[in-house]
């Protein structure tokens, strides 16, 4: 087999969660623009239906669905939904996330009086724990039901991120464990189904500019520019800077990958620049 041909997935179908901004509509553009047919999640429903809609204009096949990856019973619905139309899943990005509530260091290197252990709200805990990573068990096991039940394998891929595998004291506190968990539940479930050829894989972003932490890169340049100062590569990442790898962990280039985590951080793992 050629190389490129490796990585074609034309009539294959995904399903994204978290899919209106952010990472998540980088992940469900990649796959549309390589060929397969993409329903998108997310709760935001009107920025479903905008997207969804600008998709479709330039001739994607898509199709969205509502959905609070919180909900067990919602997100078996939802998928079954996808494979009634699309013949099955072939692909999943559980992806949906949050970063809410701040971390113990402001990005000013300033200490954040309610980001220490004893004043973060318990509520955000509680919630950032439910998405982050019950919300990945919840889409990982509806793509696991679907993809042994259709018998021809798959590709699953969690979103993770650095701060599963590096201490970032911006994060808000329920952030790490979150993610940390995601990365040993994606090792677990890859050995796990490797029989039934379904493949589980990791993406751990660093710093891109997304909504997430409400959205402060984009709001203040300064906050960034300083940000920026501390990353390797020298600037944070723009999402479509993403897509050559999700591209990869979806399609038959990656055919012989499960288990394995992508880290894409501009360097920040490896500490401050010299």
């Amino acid at each position: 087999m050629k190389t490129l041909d490796q990585f074609a997935i034309t009539g294959r179908s995904a399903l994204v969660t978290g899919a209106a901004s952010g990472i998540g509509l980088c992940y469900a553009e990649a796959m549309a623009e390589a060929g397969a047919k993409v329903t998108l999640t997310d709760i935001d429903a009107a920025g479903l239906e905008r997207e969804a809609a600008r998709l479709t204009t330039e001739g994607f096949t898509v199709r969205t669905a509502v959905l609070d990856v919180t909900d067990r019973a919602g997100c078996d619905a939802v998928f079954d939904a996808h494979a009634a139309a699309f013949g099955g899943l072939d692909i999943c990005f559980a992806n949906a996330g949050l970063g809410e509530g701040p971390g113990f260091v402001a990005p000013d290197g300033s200490r954040v009086a309610d980001g220490q252990i004893d004043t973060y709200d318990p509520a955000l805990w509680d919630r950032g724990i439910a998405i982050n990573l019950t919300g990945s068990y919840n889409t990982m096991r509806s793509a696991a039901r679907l993809m042994k039940a259709g018998g021809a394998g798959g590709s699953i891929i969690a979103t993770a991120s650095n701060a599963g595998m590096i201490l970032e004291p911006i994060v808000p506190m329920p952030y790490h464990p979150a993610k940390a968990g995601v990365l040993h539940m994606v090792r677990a479930l890859a050995l796990e189904l490797a029989r039934f050829r379904i493949r589980v894989n990791a993406i751990a972003p660093g710093p891109f500019v997304t909504n997430i932490g409400d959205g402060w890169a984009k709001k203040d340049p300064a906050v960034k520019a300083a940000f920026d100062a501390t990353i390797p590569l020298g600037a944070m990442a723009e999402t479509h800077q993403m897509k050559p790898l999700a591209l990869y962990l979806a399609s038959d280039a990656s055919s012989f990958m499960t288990g394995s985590t992508l880290l894409i951080d501009g360097g920040v793992a490896l500490g401050p620049p010299k």
